[in-house]
């Protein structure tokens, strides 16, 4: 009870010198207009009271920065005009200390119990960085002020810095910025008439002012960069500008970039060039769902006015196919045509041994910097007895020869509603069993449910809610025991396929012994330019996150191979504001931005556009009017929040919403667009004109009849 009395008081106190300040509008004797006028006034009352007049500038300066009141950096213009360098430097360097420590100690009185116990799960990364090194972090933002300083105070008075190491770390960290600051208020100090805004003193002070934060931002680089290359041997010289270890999507696109930059550059790559997508993933997953839409067609022959239509396939051919696409494939991702652009390409397994140096094949590699691009594995839960089993994976299933009679789908996201929807047109009997409440869970609900539905109607049987718990092999019986709502439910089956998502593959060449720090969902931990904790060592693809798809691992390796070399002089963030995916059912699944989800989670205010695909002329004349286009767009405006496309084609589709809202395309330039009759694409532009639509201008339009019948008079 004392300590809520105790705040109740300080809050009160707060408020009524906030509301003084601003009532009496002493905000006026803070700008730099009185301070000059009153110079000469200010100096001599300063000649004949030093002491005095210091003091009372301390007390004021601890004031306006412990109530995070504006004027503080006016202050310290002023504190250099009235007392020289050297005095207003020392007064000034302790009273903003102070007086931050106030506002940090004020901060942490009244609000770090109320925020840690209300927000405190989504804080914990935050606090276990302040704890481990709060007071780096701090030195930066003194340093280097993202954020102004009094929300610095206040937010650090959140967290649990120790208010010992706030104070002397905020004394040091701001004496370099303070330092500009009163040099540039002994400049203006000095003006006398209008030449002297020219003079060199305050010309040169004013630069200052406009490059500290980028010569700090170097500075606290280059002590980063110290700090973890410390205990390193650095090489005198160097065999390569850049290594990139893996040729999955991202390895290949930064050698690729690298040797058309004219770098030198080593692409090593364990086992096969081209990673998952070429032999394992994109590109065998979308072969064999060609295959199986085409025996869906073929089922679906009287729809289309052929009465009959027999059809015999072997699933071993289709999976010769599979693998003859990846053979077409493959000579785009070789190590030939990779070796003809520039790069050399190593096969063995990579180690880095420092910062510098990568082992392959018994030789040490020195490099510039490295590009870490190993991909990631399909995660294999914890599920008693599935050792037992030879159960499948995305990396394993393509070897498959015969077809399973009963298919297990362990997932239901992406990969497992797509596989589960391709055995099954081709015969399998599938259950797919997903822990969840719905399958394809970063969909909106709508999606889902579509998608279930359509599963279900081609015989598929969907376990969602359904937490697998044990597999159990009684002689020639396979059962797969899962849990829903606390009651166990067998499952039968001959074959088991575990897709429930993929794990970064971090594990082996040395990152762990070199002290490159990981993320808790396993990635490797980066920064926006996707620098790891060293400085020289880059990320990208699925090992980096946070999307893993081919397509942004290639967007990713663009960043960092530029950045890798050429960030000395100019770096990159990395850009996540426009990224589409897709997910290859039939019908297709294609979103970029905002979800419905996604925007009330955040509190963004949104309209949603519905286009119908039963509506399109060409939907229907394909025997593909199901599904629909939806766009999210702010109230009363035509800016595309998000876009979700389910139909045939969906994935192609979307690539107008993503580029228009990577370039700020509205749905009005859209629907101004010309789009060929009849086309699938035509979607886009009628959920352009049924965002119109919404938006008739009624009192315009009202106007306009009394024209026409004005007219007909």
């Amino acid at each position: 009870m004392k300590g809520k009395a105790a705040k109740i008081v300080l809050v009160s106190l707060i408020m009524v010198l906030v509301g003084a300040f601003f009532a009496f509008d002493l905000g006026q004797y803070l700008t730099l207009d009185y301070l000059k006028a009153r110079q000469h006034d200010f100096q001599q009352f300063y000649a004949s009271h030093r002491a005095l007049t210091l003091g009372a500038y301390f007390l004021i300066y601890v004031v306006v920065t412990a109530l995070s009141l504006p004027g503080a950096a006016i202050m310290t213009l002023a504190g250099g005009a009235l007392f020289g360098f050297i005095p207003a430097l020392i007064v000034v360097s302790f009273a903003s200390t102070i007086g931050a420590t106030l506002a940090f100690l004020i901060s942490r009185f009244l609000l770090r119990d109320w925020v840690q116990a209300r927000f405190g799960e989504r804080l914990r990364a935050i606090n276990a960085g302040v704890e481990k090194e709060g007071a780096f972090y701090l030195f930066t933002l003194r340093l280097v002020p993202i954020f102004p300083f009094f929300v610095i105070n206040l937010a650090m008075g959140l967290t649990p810095l120790r208010t010992l190491t706030f104070y002397w770390v905020s004394q040091l960290g701001m004496l370099p910025g303070t330092a500009v600051y009163v040099n540039a208020g002994t400049q203006l100090g000095q003006i006398r008439s209008l030449s002297g805004i020219l003079s060199p003193g305050l010309l040169l002070s004013f630069a200052l002012l406009g490059v500290f934060p980028l010569i700090a931002r170097k500075g606290v680089d280059l002590v980063k960069s110290r700090r973890v290359l410390k205990d390193f041997a650095k090489p005198k010289k160097f065999d390569y500008n850049v290594v990139v270890i893996g040729a999955g999507s991202a390895g290949l696109v930064a050698s690729y970039i690298a040797a058309a930059v004219k770098a030198k550059v080593a692409l090593i790559e364990k086992h096969k060039m081209g990673g998952d997508c070429l032999n394992t993933g994109c590109v065998p997953s979308k072969a064999l769902i060609r295959s199986a839409r085409m025996l869906s067609y073929f089922r679906r022959a009287g729809e289309f006015g052929i009465g009959q239509a027999n059809v015999d396939f072997k699933f071993a051919e289709v999976m010769d196919r599979v693998h003859r696409v990846i053979d077409k494939v493959e000579p785009h991702d070789s190590a030939e045509r990779y070796t003809s652009l520039g790069v050399d390409c190593l096969q063995g397994g990579a180690r880095i041994t420092s910062p510098w140096t990568v082992e392959v094949n018994g030789r040490a590699l020195t490099t510039r910097a490295i590009v870490v691009a190993t991909g990631a594995s399909p995660f294999v839960p914890l599920i008693k007895g599935l050792d037992r089993i030879d159960f499948l994976t995305s990396d394993n299933l393509w070897q498959v020869r015969e077809l399973p009679r009963r298919l297990v789908v362990l997932g239901g996201g992406p990969i497992g509603c797509e596989m589960t929807q391709a055995f099954a047109r081709f015969g399998s009997q599938v259950t797919q069993v997903e822990m969840g409440p719905r399958i394809m869970p970063r969909e909106d609900e709508d999606v889902s449910e579509f998608i279930r539905r359509r599963l279900e109607s081609e015989g598929v049987r969907v376990l969602t809610g359904h937490a697998a718990k044990e597999v159990k092999v009684e002689e020639s019986r396979k059962v797969l025991i899962c849990e829903n709502d606390g009651s166990p439910v067998e499952v039968e089956f001959d074959a088991i396929l575990v897709a429930v998502g993929r794990k970064a593959n971090t594990d082996g060449f040395g990152l762990e012994e070199l002290g490159v720090r990981l993320e808790k969902r396993g990635t490797v931990e980066t920064d926006p330019f996707l620098r790891t904790n060293f400085p020289n060592i880059f990320c990208a693809g699925d090992v980096a996150g946070p999307y893993q798809f081919t397509h942004t691992a290639a967007h990713q390796a663009w960043y960092a191979v530029v950045n890798a070399l050429f960030g000395q002089l100019k770096k990159f963030r990395a850009d996540y504001r426009v990224i589409p995916w897709c997910t290859f059912t039939d019908p297709e699944v294609a979103r970029v931005g905002l979800s419905e989800a996604e925007a009330k989670e955040k509190i963004i205010d949104y309209e949603v556009t519905r286009f119908e695909l039963a509506e399109l002329d060409r939907a229907i004349a394909e025997g593909e009017e199901h599904g629909w286009v939806k766009v999210l767009t702010p109230p009363g405006k035509d800016k595309i929040l998000g876009a979700a496309i389910v139909g045939s084609h969906a994935g192609d589709l979307l690539a107008e919403f993503v580029l228009a809202m990577k370039h700020g395309i509205g749905l009005n330039k859209i629907l101004g667009t010309i789009h060929a009759y009849p086309t699938l694409a035509e979607a886009n532009k009628m959920a352009a004109g049924a965002w119109k639509k919404q938006h008739v201008p009624e009192k315009l339009l009202g106007w306009v009849e009394c024209y026409h019948a004005w007219r007909r008079r």
